[in-house]
């Protein structure tokens, strides 16, 4: 795939941010977050009339909006804050020799994918749209996560599309100071309290697979595990077990092994009174529950245990964070700091309005994540109907092939199905 730069810019906010409003203080579950970055790629369908006059247009006025994307990390307060300074961000304009659904069935979609990203590691935000000779388009947006989770980030591809089309996105109440929201907890994080070797070795070699489940398998799962699993907890537990199956046996057979679930909950709707999903942060918790190896896996039990930590998340919150979340860890999962934990983390960008992101051209024929997960790391996604899930999992060679072969996986997967696939799913 040959890809030719035709320009690259700085893209500032319209209006410049008022003096009052230069500083974005970073909240402590910021602050955890704040070195990783992540990535989204959209794609249009062949004969798109997405414009990079109108892109770089609009994007530079929902930036006066979310005025702290286009800022920088004020060192002088030691990488707590933002300084919205109107710096901007890198917009990249590519040219794209072949076809777009040529790509997408490609064996190797994922590096290939990279390779249509602008990354800079000093900005907030950087975007990418490229252009295929048959006439689609993909853009590309990466975001530093100490500014936006998954949600802002959605919101954020929304409004610009609003933008681009000359409606009006209604922001408001967006950027706050969300920094009492969460005590400082610094110390905290459950990750902490799971052997660091066994979550993730960063010099094993791991391989990323990418699988989806059409909606009729997702409502033949949901009927298996209990109909009051929701998508996302049917499909994690799914993935939980077959990752517990998937391991060594010498682990399995250990009484002292447990294997974690990790994943953020999203609590803009969750917290008394309620915040606007737009709202740019990363306003989440972490939620974490386990399952000793030595016990057969059981999809109803495991979608229980997570649909149970959800719903303390929901009474917890509503009652504020005084004793931070590591309390709430602590409480539900009884987690033993004797036992050796393995674990999974399980990142879901389900029912976010990624496929409402029209540029002009209609609704995107496909999205995916475009990051580089670590090891033992899964990425949910909505298939373009909205009623399937597709999935991204990046595990090591060994226990990846032990994953496929996972009974439970073959039953309602399919892996790396190609466009048409999963866009009727």
């Amino acid at each position: 795939m040959e890809i030719h730069i035709a320009s690259r810019e700085m893209i500032k906010p319209s209006s410049p941010t008022p003096n009052h409003l230069r500083s974005h203080k970073m909240s402590p579950m910021d602050l955890i977050v704040r070195d990783s970055y992540f990535s989204f790629a959209i794609f249009y369908s062949s004969g798109s009339t997405t414009s990079s006059h109108h892109l770089k247009k609009s994007l530079s006025k929902t930036l006066t909006d979310y005025y702290p994307f286009a800022g920088r990390l004020n060192k002088d307060h030691n990488l707590s804050s933002v300084d919205s300074d109107d710096y901007g961000v890198t917009f990249v304009e590519a040219r794209v020799a072949g076809d777009i659904f040529g790509l997408l069935k490609s064996a190797e979609l994922e590096p290939m994918v990279k390779r249509l990203r602008a990354y800079n590691p000093d900005q907030m935000l950087s975007a990418q749209a490229n252009y295929f000779d048959c006439g689609g388009v993909a853009i590309i947006v990466s975001f530093r996560h100490v500014i936006a989770d998954a949600t802002a980030a959605a919101n954020f591809l929304k409004n610009w599309s609003i933008d681009y089309c000359g409606g009006n996105s209604n922001i408001k109440d967006f950027v706050s100071d969300f920094t009492t929201i969460f005590p400082d907890q610094q110390n905290s994080s459950p990750l902490s309290k799971i052997d660091s070797q066994a979550i993730d070795d960063l010099s094993e070699e791991a391989i990323s697979k990418r699988f989806v489940l059409d909606d009729c398998k997702v409502a033949a799962l949901r009927e298996k595990v209990g109909n009051q699993a929701t998508r996302f907890e049917a499909v994690l537990a799914l993935i939980w077990g077959a990752m517990i199956n998937s391991t060594e046996e010498e682990d399995q057979e250990s009484n002292s092994q447990q294997f974690a679930t990790i994943f953020p909950i999203n609590l803009r709707k969750k917290i008394n009174p309620p915040l606007p999903e737009q709202c740019i942060g990363s306003v989440c918790t972490l939620g974490m529950t386990f399952w000793p190896t030595m016990e057969t896996v059981d999809h109803s039990k495991t979608a229980s245990k997570v649909h149970g930590l959800i719903g303390l998340v929901d009474e917890y919150a509503t009652k504020g964070f005084e004793n931070g979340w590591k309390n709430l860890i602590m409480d539900y999962s009884g987690i033993d700091s004797k036992c050796k934990t393995r674990a999974i983390s399980v990142i879901s960008y389900l029912r976010l309005p990624f496929y409402e992101a029209d540029f002009g051209s209609g609704k995107p024929i496909w999205v995916s994540i475009s990051n580089d997960l670590m090891k033992d790391t899964v990425g949910l996604l909505d298939t373009c109907d909205g009623q399937g899930v597709e999935v991204w999992v990046r595990l090591s060679k060994e226990q990846m092939i032990r994953f496929q072969q996972d009974p439970a996986i073959l039953a309602y997967a399919s892996f790396n199905p190609t466009l048409q696939s999963s866009s009727s799913s």
